[in-house]
C-alpha cells in the first residue's frame, strides 16, 4: 500500500518519463519479488532524491508516506536548496493551494484505476524520444527507457498521468497502438515511429540469416559425375600360407621360457646399454627364470593386506619401467604371467598432473588395477607426497607401489612350483592404445594369441636359435614387445636393446651394434633410419652384411618408402642388401597384419605403386606417373601372416567386401590378434567380431575378423599395400585425404630435414 501511495503522489509532480519508468520497473520488481522492501525503499529513495524539491506542495501525509529509512542528509541537502531558491517562481507555482487541491483531486481519480506494470525490456529506440527534454536544473543524464512504454499505451492510462509523464513543447496527437487501439495522449512522432516498428516481426525469417553463397554450402553435397569410381571385380577373402608344423615346439611361452631357463640357463637373453652405448648387464635365460619365479612367488604369497592375500589369479597388476631398463621389465612381464596375474605395461608418469597419464588411470581404474610394479630407481624418480610416499596421480586409483629389485624378493619355497599351463583363451597380458581423440582403451590378448603371433612370426622371419637381435623399438608395446620380448624368447634369440636415451644422443649406435654383435635381424622405425643417415657421416667404419631382415615397423606410413630408399642408397656399399629391407603393417588390435619376406624365405619381389592422389581422395586406385607432383608413391608391407585370411571392407556402414581398385579397411581372421577392449563390448563387438559381407549380402564367412584401422588394397603377387590409416582420416566434401599424406609430402620435399611437432 505505502509503494501505491507514493506511486499516486508522485503523478503531482513532472517528473521526466525515464524516471516514472524506471520506478514503475522497481515496483514491478517488488511485486515479483525480485527485491526485497528494503533494497526496494533504498532504489526508489535515490531516484526522487534530486527531485524532492517538487513535491514540497503535496500533501504532508503523502510526503510521509515516501520518506525512506536514511534520507535525513538528502533532506537537510534539500533545505539548503529552498533558500537558495526560494525566489524561484516554478517552485513558488508548485507550492500554490491551487495546485496543491489540483493533486488531490488528480489523486483521487488515479486510486479509481489500475495502473498497468510495464514490462522490464529495454531498447535503445526510445531512448531518442526524451533526448530533447528539459530537466530539472539538478537532473543528470537520463537512463534508458523501457520498451514498457508501448504496454501504457496499449492500457488507457489516466489523462492527468499521461499529461505530467510528457515533457514540454510536445503537441497532443491521437495515435494507434501496435494491436490499432486508438490512444489520446501527448506522444513525440519519434514514438509513433516506435510503435510502427513493432507491428513488424520482431525476428526475420529464417531465410534472411543466410547469404546465397552460405546456401550453396548448406545443400547436400552431390557426387560429381566426372569422379573416378571403381571397376574392378569384387576381391575375395585373401588367405595366408598355413602355420607350419614345428616339432617340439612349446605348448606355451612359458613352457618355452621354463624349458631355456633350464636346459639353456647361460645363453644370453637380453643386453641392456647406458647413455653412453655400453653395455651394463646381459640377463640370462637362467637368471630370468630364477628371478621370474622368485617375483611370482613373492607376489602371490608375501603380499598381504588384512591376512588376506592382497593378489590372486586373474587380478591386473601395472608395470612401471622407463624405456632404459628393460631387464627389470622382462621380469616383471614373466613373473606376472608365471603367478597367473595379467600385466598391464604403461608408460612412467612425469608430473602428477600429465595430461596423458591420466587417461592412462583411467585404464588401470577401468581394469580394477591395485599394485604397480616398479624399481627402486623409478619410484625414487616418482614426485612424492610430505609422507614420501607416491603421490596419488590424477585421474588414477589408488595404488601401492612395489619395487621388484632382487633384495625385495623371497626365495620360492622348496615345495612351490608355478603351473605352467598350455596356452588357453584366458587373458595374458593388456596392451594400452591412444586413440586420436585421446582417450586411452587397454586391448587384451589372450595366452593362446600370444603363443600364435609368436609361432606366426618366427615362420615369417625365419627365427632361428641363438640368433641375435637388434631392437631400436619400445619394448612395452607393440613390435618392440611382439620381437624384443616375445618371440625372442620363444626362440631362445638374444637381443641388443637400444634405449631411446642412445638413440638421441648417438643416432648411429644402433648400427654399430649390429656391427659389432653380427645381429642377424634388427627391428627400427623410418625416423631411426633418418637419424642415422644425418650422422652417418661421422663414422664410416661400419657393415650391415651380418643383417638378413632390417624391419621397419612403420613401414606402412606413405613417408616410410622415401626413408628406406636413402637408407638403402647411402648403407648399400656398407654392405646392406637391397632384400634385406622389409617394411610390415601392424595395429594393436590385429597385431602384426602383413611384413615382406627376404628373398631366401621364397618371398616376391618388393613392390612399389605410384597413385593418383586425387582418385585416392575418392577412394579408388589408379595408376599415375612420378613425374606428376598430385600422386603419392608407396610400397608394399609384404604378404599376409601366416595363418591368417584377410579381405578389405568399405569404410562406411555395412562392411562389404571392396572392388579390386578400391580402397577399403584391412579386416584380418586369425587366432594371433587381439581379442576385446577390456570392459567395452560395445566397440568390442563392432571392431573385434565384424562379418564382412559380399554385395549381395551374404557373410563371406562363420568366423568372424577384426578390423586393423588400416587403410588399402591388395596388389599383384598378393602384396599388400596400405595408403592410410582410419585415425587419420579427414573428410572434406565428400572428397578421403589422410594427415600421414600431410607428413609425406613435407618430407618428399626436402627428405633430410625433421618436421618438428607443432610446426
Amino acid at each position: 500500500m505505502a509503494a501505491e501511495r507514493g506511486g499516486c503522489a508522485l503523478e503531482a509532480v513532472p517528473l521526466p518519463p525515464e524516471v516514472r519508468e524506471s520506478l514503475a520497473e522497481l515496483e514491478l520488481e517488488l511485486s515479483e519479488g525480485d527485491i526485497t522492501q528494503k533494497g526496494y525503499e533504498k532504489k526508489r529513495a535515490k531516484l526522487l532524491a534530486r527531485y524532492i524539491p517538487l513535491i514540497q506542495g503535496v500533501d504532508p501525509s503523502l510526503q510521509a508516506e515516501n520518506r525512506v529509512p536514511g534520507s535525513s542528509q538528502a533532506t537537510a541537502g534539500v533545505s539548503k536548496q529552498q533558500k537558495s531558491r526560494s525566489t524561484n517562481s516554478r517552485d513558488e507555482r508548485f507550492r500554490s493551494d491551487v495546485h496543491t487541491e489540483a493533486v488531490q483531486a488528480a489523486l483521487a481519480k488515479y486510486k479509481e484505476r489500475k495502473m498497468p506494470m510495464p514490462s522490464k525490456r529495454r531498447s535503445v529506440l526510445v531512448h531518442s524520444s526524451v533526448e530533447t527534454y528539459t530537466p530539472p536544473e539538478n537532473h543528470c543524464a537520463p537512463p534508458d527507457v523501457t520498451t514498457g512504454l508501448v504496454e501504457y499505451l496499449h492500457h488507457e492510462r489516466p489523462q492527468v498521468a499521461s499529461v505530467r509523464g510528457v515533457p514540454r513543447g510536445y503537441s497532443s496527437s491521437i495515435l494507434e497502438t501496435a494491436d490499432g487501439v486508438p490512444v489520446n495522449s501527448r506522444v513525440s512522432s519519434k514514438i509513433q515511429q516506435l510503435l510502427n516498428t513493432l507491428k513488424r516481426p520482431k525476428r526475420p525469417p529464417l531465410k534472411e540469416f543466410f547469404v546465397d553463397d552460405f546456401e550453396e554450402l548448406l545443400e547436400v553435397q552431390q557426387p560429381d559425375p566426372n569422379q573416378p569410381k571403381p571397376e574392378g571385380n569384387q576381391v575375395n577373402v585373401l588367405k595366408g600360407e598355413p602355420l607350419g608344423v614345428v616339432t617340439n615346439w612349446p605348448p606355451s611361452l612359458l613352457a618355452a621360457l621354463q624349458r631355456w631357463g633350464t636346459t639353456q640357463s647361460k645363453a644370453p637373453c637380453l643386453t641392456a646399454l647406458d647413455t653412453t652405448g655400453k653395455a651394463v648387464y646381459t640377463l640370462t635365460y637362467g637368471k630370468l627364470w630364477s628371478r621370474s619365479l622368485k617375483l611370482a612367488y613373492t607376489l602371490l604369497n608375501k603380499l598381504t593386506t588384512k591376512n588376506e592375500p592382497l593378489l590372486k589369479p586373474g587380478d591386473r597388476v601395472a608395470l612401471v619401467f622407463p624405456n632404459s631398463d628393460p631387464v627389470m621389465f622382462m621380469v616383471a612381464f614373466y613373473g606376472c604371467l608365471l603367478a597367473e596375474l595379467i600385466p598391464v605395461p604403461i608408460e612412467v608418469p612425469l608430473t602428477r598432473k600429465d595430461a596423458g597419464s591420466q587417461q592412462i588411470g583411467f585404464l588401470l581404474g577401468s581394469c580394477g588395477v591395485t599394485l604397480a610394479l616398479t624399481t627402486d630407481a623409478c619410484q625414487k624418480g616418482l614426485p612424492k607426497a610430505q609422507t614420501g610416499e607416491v603421490v596419488t596421480f590424477k585421474g588414477w586409483p589408488r595404488l601401492i607401489w612395489f619395487v621388484i629389485d632382487g633384495k625385495h624378493l623371497a626365495k620360492p619355497a622348496k615345495d612351490w612350483h608355478p603351473q605352467v599351463r598350455d596356452a588357453s583363451a584366458e587373458i595374458a597380458y593388456i596392451e594400452y592404445k591412444t586413440s586420436k581423440e585421446g582417450s586411452t582403451v587397454g586391448i587384451t590378448v589372450s595366452h593362446a594369441s600370444m603363443l600364435a603371433h609368436c609361432h606366426a612370426l618366427t615362420q615369417a622371419c625365419g627365427y632361428s636359435e641363438a640368433e641375435t637381435l637388434t631392437n631400436v623399438l619400445d619394448f612395452k608395446r607393440e613390435a618392440g614387445l611382439w620381437h624384443g620380448v616375445l618371440t625372442s624368447v620363444m626362440n631362445r634369440m638374444h637381443v641388443i636393446s637400444i634405449p631411446y636415451a642412445l638413440m638421441k644422443v648417438n643416432p648411429l649406435s644402433w648400427i654399430q651394434k649390429v656391427c659389432s654383435y653380427k645381429a642377424r635381424v634388427a627391428v627400427v622405425k623410418s625416423r631411426d633410419m633418418h637419424w642415422s643417415l644425418l650422422a652417418q657421416r661421422d663414422q664410416r667404419d661400419v657393415s650391415l652384411s651380418s643383417l638378413r631382415m632390417l624391419i621397419v615397423a612403420d613401414g606402412a606410413n606413405p613417408w616410410s618408402i622415401s626413408s628406406c630408399d636413402a637408407f638403402l642408397n647411402v648403407f648399400q656399399s656398407r654392405g646392406l642388401r637391397p632384400e634385406v629391407i622389409c617394411p610390415c603393417a601392424s595395429s594393436s588390435e590385429a597385431l602384426t597384419v602383413a611384413i615382406r619376406r627376404p628373398s631366401e624365405l621364397g618371398g616376391p619381389p618388393p613392390g612399389k605403386a605410384v597413385l593418383s592422389m586425387n582418385c585416392l581422395s575418392f577412394g579408388v586406385i589408379r595408376v599415375d606417373t612420378e613425374e606428376k607432383l598430385s600422386v603419392l608413391t608407396v610400397q608394399d608391407v609384404g604378404q599376409i601372416m601366416p595363418g591368417a585370411s584377410m579381405c578389405v571392407v568399405k569404410v562406411d556402414g555395412t562392411p562389404y567386401l571392396c572392388k579390386a581398385d578400391e580402397v577399403g579397411e584391412i579386416c584380418v581372421n586369425s587366432g594371433a590378434t587381439g581379442t576385446a577392449y577390456f570392459g567395452l563390448l560395445g566397440i568390442t563387438k563392432n571392431v573385434f567380431e565384424a562379418i564382412p559381407v559380399t554385395a549381395a549380402g551374404m557373410p563371406v564367412s562363420d568366423q568372424p575378423f577384426t578390423r586393423t584401422g588400416l587403410l588399402g588394397f591388395v596388389g599383384p603377387d598378393y602384396l599388400v599395400f596400405v595408403v592410410g590409416k582410419l585415425d587419420g582420416l579427414m573428410t572434406v566434401s565428400g572428397r578421403r585425404h589422410n594427415a600421414d599424406d600431410v607428413v609425406a609430402t613435407a618430407l618428399a620435399v626436402e627428405p633430410m630435414k625433421f618436421v618438428y611437432r607443432g610446426r
